[in-house]
C-alpha cells in the first residue's frame, strides 16, 4: 500500500487511481481498508477510491506520541489527508464513527457529496452496548487492555454485546485478526487507540450536528435495516438535519453495512453519485 505522512504521523492508504469521480472510503474504530474491500472492488472501475487507514485502532504504524488522536483530531488527519493528495469533489462516505461530521462547516471545502452509512451520530454516542463498554474499559485502570485480550478468541468476538453484534454475516477470524491484530501485538498501537477513547466527549456529535444544516451538496444517509447499534431513528433525523440528503436502508445489514451487504450499498452510491452531478467536476 502507499503511504503519505500526515501532521500526527505515517498512514496507509489504498488508491485505486484512474480519472473517475473521486471517493474516498472512511472507517470506522478498530477496523482497517478491508472493511470496504468489496465495495472497492465494485467502484474501482468507474471511480477512483481511496481508503486511508486512520489511526484508530487497526493502523499499522503508529502515530507520533505527541498526536491529536481525539475524534477532531482524526478527523482533521482525514482533512489533511485530501488535502495532501488534492483531492477535489470528493464524495466521502463514512461507516461506524461519526468523523466525516466533524469536517462539516469546518473543513468540508473538499467534500462534493456526503454519504453516511450507520455511524455514531447526535446522541447515540457512545453508541449502543459496544460503545458502552469501549467507554467503561476506557475509564479504568487497565480496562481498554483486558477488552482487547477477549479479540484473541474469535468466539468471544463473535458475541452480539461485541463485534458480533454489528454484523449480520458471520465474521471470518481471518477478519478478526487483522483488525485487532495490530491492537494485540503493538504496544504503541494500544496506545493510539487509548488516546482516542479516553478522550471521547458524549456530546461531541450533538455539537457536530450544529453544522449540519450549512452543508447543502448532495448527501445520502444509507443505514443499516437491521442496525441494532446505531438505530434507524439516528440516521433519519440526521437526514432532516441535511438540507439536500436522502434517506436509505440497506437491507440485511447492521452496523457494518460494507461488510454486510456491499452490492445494495454500492447500488446506492452509484445512483447517488448519477443523480448528482457536480458542476464543473472531473
Amino acid at each position: 500500500m502507499p503511504e503519505i505522512e500526515l501532521s500526527a504521523g505515517t498512514i496507509d492508504y489504498q488508491d485505486t487511481g484512474g480519472d473517475g469521480p473521486v471517493v474516498v472510503l472512511a472507517h470506522g474504530l478498530g477496523f482497517d481498508e478491508s472493511v470496504w474491500a468489496e465495495v472497492v472492488s465494485d467502484l474501482r472501475a468507474d471511480f477512483r477510491v481511496l481508503v486511508p487507514v486512520l489511526p484508530i485502532g487497526s493502523h499499522r504504524r503508529p502515530m507520533r506520541p505527541d498526536a491529536d488522536l481525539t475524534a477532531h483530531g482524526v478527523a482533521a488527519l482525514l482533512a489533511e489527508f485530501m488535502d495532501r493528495l488534492g483531492l477535489r469533489d470528493v464524495t466521502l462516505v463514512q461507516n461506524d464513527a461519526g468523523t466525516a461530521q466533524l469536517l462539516i462547516g469546518v473543513r468540508d471545502e473538499r467534500i462534493g457529496r456526503l454519504v453516511l452509512t450507520s455511524c455514531e451520530a447526535l446522541d447515540n454516542y457512545p453508541p449502543g452496548i459496544q460503545g458502552k463498554l469501549l467507554g467503561w474499559a476506557a475509564r479504568i485502570p487497565g480496562g481498554l487492555f483486558l477488552l482487547i485480550q477477549s479479540f484473541r478468541v474469535p468466539f468471544l468476538a463473535r458475541m452480539q454485546t461485541s463485534l458480533g453484534g454489528m454484523a449480520k454475516k458471520r465474521l471470518p477470524k481471518e477478519l478478526i485478526a487483522r483488525w485487532y491484530g495490530p491492537l494485540l501485538t503493538d504496544r504503541a498501537i494500544r496506545r493510539d487507540f487509548a488516546k482516542f477513547c479516553r478522550s471521547a466527549e458524549p456530546d461531541c456529535y450533538l455539537k457536530a450536528a450544529e453544522n449540519l444544516s450549512s452543508f447543502t451538496r448532495p448527501a445520502l444517509v444509507a443505514w443499516g435495516a437491521e442496525d441494532r447499534m446505531m438505530p434507524s431513528a439516528t440516521g433519519r433525523r440526521l437526514a432532516e438535519l441535511l438540507p439536500n440528503a436522502r434517506y436509505a436502508e440497506i437491507p440485511g445489514a447492521r452496523t457494518l453495512v460494507p461488510f454486510d451487504n456491499p452490492d445494495a450499498l454500492t447500488a446506492e452510491l452509484r445512483r447517488f453519485v448519477k443523480e448528482n452531478p457536480l458542476p464543473g467536476a472531473y
